[in-house]
């Protein structure tokens, strides 16, 4: 059986509401809408959790954060949790990482032969949430209403550094895995579209007059919000800063004209395979998470709202028919999918492989920053359930209510009771809180143990180098 090579887009803090069947027809993103003819295009797609690393762990894991360990920015994804990567590695792929992946932990390969970048963001326990101090702001905190008011134009940033040398050594690393008799997978992973929101001048100019600056709702008062979304609120300083129209108009302007900048990076990737290897190749495009975009007065993620939740997600590859597939998804699909999609053993873990029809409800966690117990939700049908220990439940007929601003949980007590027992039947709320306040009071304490001497940065060297170290080291495989 032919394995087919496997290249994997990620793009960081996209959100899926952009992309009702590939990208609305008003975005400038050409590329992206090319692939999305040739693909299949899961236009309900969710993360397993509205944050960067838990939602990556899972992703590459198949696995809930409450499985996983990894519940928010600064915890440690353990060595010992297999990866889709560990599966094709097996099964004889070569396995690259270009770009950012939030790998925290001295572990910064997880299954990856090699990977050309560090990490974009801390790999350390720096980022560590206190449930014990909920209403103190951490010096580390960095989703502050001030990185909104700073979006616009530029034509130099951290993350359009990071992202240029990811394009570059992409383009590179395709043009050597061409040359390979073996299998291979490449993750190509993007600090875009990660806030503050800042484009080069000619991607701005794309969206002038664009008719989609205001948010479809507009900020919501004080008492209209939900508990968490107060708590988000006030943790992001809203209170402290106001936007105006403009300022609103102006963050989403240089949000869309970072996704074409970004288009532009995965053209190029996808204009290279095309002339090595584009015949066998399994392409997935996805994000790790949503973005609110000022919808209801919210920004970033950290919410189960559908800006925070969806992401847009495509696949193709050899046999897999172009079309729009409505049923709800989840980021943990992916890595069964493409074990399945090599001719691998099935992976055991929370996630469905999108080929098959039979499919539960779609759980989504959060228990990081922002929040002061665990957060659950389940997505079936038109249907999504949040529930935690602290706030009301809510229950939403996204059909019928696509922006979420009327709860059902009261007016449609027999939906309301059947997905409370889906909640029930799967996660202890006594269980899960417990191990996320463990976890986070050990990391506050060795991360302030560390702080007071020399730190060693997990994150400091590009591991292609030590990968190709221990290669060239290591006996040959018949020595005993």
């Amino acid at each position: 059986m032919s394995r087919p090579n496997i290249l994997v887009l990620m793009a960081d803090q996209l959100t899926g509401t952009l992309f009702p069947d590939g990208p609305a027809d008003w975005l400038h993103a050409p590329n992206l809408k090319r692939l999305a003819g040739k693909s299949r295009r899961f236009t309900r797609a969710y993360t397993a959790s509205p944050l960067c690393a838990p939602a990556r762990c899972s992703l590459l894991t198949g696995c809930l954060p409450s499985h996983t360990g990894v519940y928010d920015n600064a915890a440690e994804f353990p060595a010992a949790l297999p990866t889709f990567l560990h599966h094709l590695r097996r099964g004889g792929y070569h396995t690259s990482l270009v770009g950012k992946m939030d790998f925290v932990g001295p572990d910064q390969l997880h299954g990856f032969h090699e990977r050309m970048l560090a990490e974009y963001d801390p790999a350390d326990f720096t980022r560590t949430p206190d449930w014990a101090r909920p209403d103190e702001t951490p010096d580390w905190w960095c989703h502050d209403l001030r990185s909104v008011l700073a979006a616009g134009v530029a034509d130099a940033s951290p993350a359009i550094a990071y992202d240029d040398q990811v394009e570059q050594l992409a383009l590179a690393r395709l043009a050597e895995l061409a040359r390979s008799d073996e299998p291979w997978c490449l993750v190509v992973s993007f600090a875009h579209l990660q806030e503050p929101f800042l484009a080069p001048q000619h991607y701005w100019d794309l969206y002038e007059g664009c008719q989609h600056l205001a948010p479809a709702v507009p900020p919501l008062p004080w008492h209209e919000h939900d508990p968490h979304s107060r708590r988000l609120l006030t943790a992001c300083n809203y209170t402290l800063h106001e936007t105006t129209a403009d300022d609103i108009a102006r963050a989403r302007r240089a949000y869309f004209a970072s996704l074409s900048l970004l288009d532009g990076k995965i053209g190029a990737i996808l204009e290279a395979l095309e002339a090595v290897a584009s015949a066998g190749t399994v392409i997935v495009f996805t994000s790790d998470h949503g973005e609110m975009l000022g919808e209801r007065g919210l920004w970033f993620k950290m919410s189960f709202r559908e800006g925070s939740a969806r992401v847009p997600l495509y696949l193709s590859g050899p046999g897999i028919e172009p079309e729009r597939e409505m049923r709800p998804v989840s980021t943990m699909d992916i890595a069964p999918t493409l074990v399945e999609l090599a001719g691998l053993p099935p992976m055991h873990c929370d996630g469905v492989s999108l080929l098959t029809e039979e499919r539960g409800p779609v759980p989504m966690e959060y228990a990081a920053e922002g929040s002061v117990a665990p957060m659950v939700a389940l997505v079936e049908d038109c249907w999504k359930y949040t529930s935690c220990p602290e706030d009301p439940t809510e229950l939403f007929d996204l059909d019928s209510d696509p922006h979420e601003l009327t709860n059902l949980a009261d007016l449609a007590p027999g939906e309301a009771a059947r997905m409370a027992a889906g909640v029930e039947a799967r996660w202890n709320f006594a269980t899960f809180d417990r191990l996320v306040r463990l976890s986070q009071t050990r990391r506050l304490l060795i991360h302030a143990a560390l702080r007071s001497d020399d730190r060693y940065p997990w994150e400091a060297e590009p591991l292609r180098l030590a990968a190709e170290r221990y290669t060239q080291a290591r006996p040959p495989s018949d020595t005993p």
